[in-house]
């Protein structure tokens, strides 16, 4: 690691603080990751990637950089990347899972705000970050109201491009939105001083569904009982799809997927057994925040799937091939519009997606994943527990360790429940 931190410091890491994050985060991984048993070995490329989570990668963008390109950060799924790629420019995802400079942050925003957005500022203010030091425009969105609120307060740190999201999906809301689409590849063109094309856009799109493609093969795999991938290595896989080389990861993930094809076919699962199958669904967790399914999981059942950002919600939806350039940015519009986040009103696509995976994934039990002070989400949890059919467990939580002892003893209530021989 010593040979990145002459780049570190280009790039305007507190370096001391910088080695105190480095020095907390491979004993998480141990811990979470590393220590579960018959892991496909096509993992060893992804723990490869965490392993130079501040290297390897980051040296890629510095090289990029120092070469003229340009890198766009973005802290959400509606950040069309199709767009970033045909500029020439390198996309990667931001948002932080973990608490880092808490106190600095509330200097900013106030404390019932959710981890997310506090430790995303805290991780610019702490100086801890190279990704977002190695962006040269950040993108935002209107998702809700402490994230508009909080990238004018970052507009201020480091130059922030806010995409207007319409929270329903009439008409006018997607003609809304397809203008944001356009004033955004106009931000690119000025950022970059490439004008994006056709060709370049059918390249881009090519690109990341072929990534797309990628993770829906993995998720259908995850179909398979006895599982042959666990709920953390499948969500280790989708959080790095937000900042890892696009096509090199496609490669990875299919060779990761041909292992899991042999394992299906000879009956090998994870542990060697048939475990309650759980839907993790809500709030996105980014790296390193395992905690939930990490719970579940040595608690004795399996994630089978996650309805989150962070797993089929961001591969779920590809871009149609519609014709001419005008045609491409209305299908790039379009299919991120379908995205089915909590933000928007109503929200019945989401309702109806979930009752297809429980169906579709065998699931035991939905376990929904709220940060604290995330309404949306957390409001949504009522009624999807109301129209469901399976056991259904809310638990809302942040990036904290304190209650794990509590979130353990209701997700093992809730498995004991749906493991009992004498469950109706």
């Amino acid at each position: 690691m010593e040979d990145y931190r002459q780049m570190w410091s280009e790039l305007g890491l507190d370096l001391e603080a910088h080695d105190g994050l480095l020095a907390v985060l491979p004993g998480i991984y141990e811990d979470t990751i590393l220590s579960q048993e018959g892991r496909p070995e096509g993992m060893s490329y992804f723990d490869f990637v965490f392993s130079e989570i501040h290297g390897l990668r980051i040296k890629e963008l510095y090289d990029h950089r120092k070469a003229g390109g340009k890198v766009v950060g973005t802290f959400c799924t509606y950040v069309p990347e199709e767009l970033i790629i045909a500029a020439g420019g390198i996309y990667v995802g931001l948002c932080a899972g973990a608490c880092v400079a808490d106190e600095e942050a509330e200097k900013y925003l106030p404390r019932n705000l959710c981890a997310l957005i506090k430790s995303s500022l805290g991780f610019k203010l702490a100086r801890v970050c190279p990704y977002i030091e190695s962006c040269d425009l950040l993108v935002g969105e209107t998702t809700c109201d402490g994230k508009k609120k909080y990238f004018e307060i970052l507009n201020e740190l480091q130059p922030v491009h806010v995409m207007e999201l319409p929270q329903r999906k009439e008409d006018s809301d997607r003609r809304l939105w397809r203008e944001e689409v356009g004033s955004f590849v106009s931000r690119l063109e000025e950022l970059t001083g490439n004008k994006i094309i056709e060709e370049a856009v059918r390249g881009a799109v090519r690109i990341v569904n072929d990534k797309r493609r990628a993770l829906l093969r993995l998720a259908e795999l995850r179909k398979s009982d006895p599982p042959v991938i666990s709920g953390r290595d499948a969500l280790l896989i989708n959080q790095i799809a937000f900042y890892d080389d696009p096509e090199r990861l496609t490669g990875k993930v299919n060779e990761l997927c041909d292992e899991l094809d042999e394992r299906k076919a000879s009956g090998t699962g994870i542990a060697g057994a048939v475990r309650p199958r759980i839907l993790l669904s809500g709030c996105p967790m980014a790296i390193p925040n395992w905690k939930v399914p990490a719970i579940i999981e040595t608690s004795g059942a399996v994630v089978a799937m996650d309805e989150m950002c962070t797993g089929i919600r961001y591969s779920r939806h590809l871009v149609e091939d519609a014709g001419d350039m005008d045609g491409m940015l209305d299908a790039i519009a379009d299919r991120y519009l379908k995205i089915d986040c909590a933000v928007f009103t109503p929200n019945q696509e989401r309702l109806e997606h979930i009752k297809e995976l429980v169906n579709d994934y065998n699931i035991d039990a939905v376990v929904h994943h709220s940060l604290q002070f995330c309404d949306p989400y957390t409001i949504e949890a009522f009624r999807i527990e109301k129209e469901i059919d399976v056991p259904f467990l809310s638990i809302e939580t942040d990036y904290s360790q304190e209650d794990v002892g509590q979130l353990s003893t209701r997700i093992e209530a809730l498995i004991e429940m749906i493991s009992s021989p004498d469950r109706a």
